[in-house]
């Protein structure tokens, strides 16, 4: 299968200088962003959460998939290009590869995280409220229907 660095060549690129947001948590950009150079370093709620360094590395779906305000923000380490979607719905009703990208590092990054819960909940065994806390998150990972707004593919 094309990397997505392929199947979104020939988009527009943004460059990125040292400590630039690329994207701001509690805000909607509507936008979605592939990483071609450089790193970015991802903060929610203070909290220095990942750095992404990948070549054709994916920022910015959860919010543009669930029409959401971004959760975290995203800024450049490092000076940084990335390739910009402006329209990512449309873009993918059109490339269906690149939607099949989407899903498939969304459903990765669920996978890692469910693996990393499973493996604190062993850790926790005998602690009461971590349990409770790891139970919760547990729930919140099997709802069958997101609570969201209306988004762009759903025509609500």
């Amino acid at each position: 299968m094309a990397t997505l660095l392929t199947l979104t060549k020939g988009q527009p690129t943004r460059q990125l200088i040292p400590n630039e947001s690329l994207l701001t948590a509690g805000e909607q950009s509507g936008e979605l962003y592939i990483l071609e150079s450089g790193r970015l370093s991802v903060v929610r709620d203070g909290v220095a959460i990942a750095s992404i360094t990948e070549p054709g590395a994916l920022i910015g779906e959860m919010s543009v998939l669930l029409n959401i305000e971004h959760s975290a923000t995203v800024r450049a380490e490092t000076e940084a290009v990335v390739r910009v979607i402006d329209d990512p719905i449309g873009f993918m009703e059109r490339s269906p590869l690149v939607a099949l990208h989407v899903a498939t590092l969304a459903c990765a990054r669920l996978n890692t995280t469910s693996a990393l819960l499973v493996e604190l909940k062993r850790e926790a065994e005998g602690q009461s409220k971590q349990q409770g806390l790891l139970s919760r998150i547990f729930a919140s990972m099997v709802v069958s229907e997101p609570r969201r707004e209306a988004t762009p593919w759903t025509h609500e």
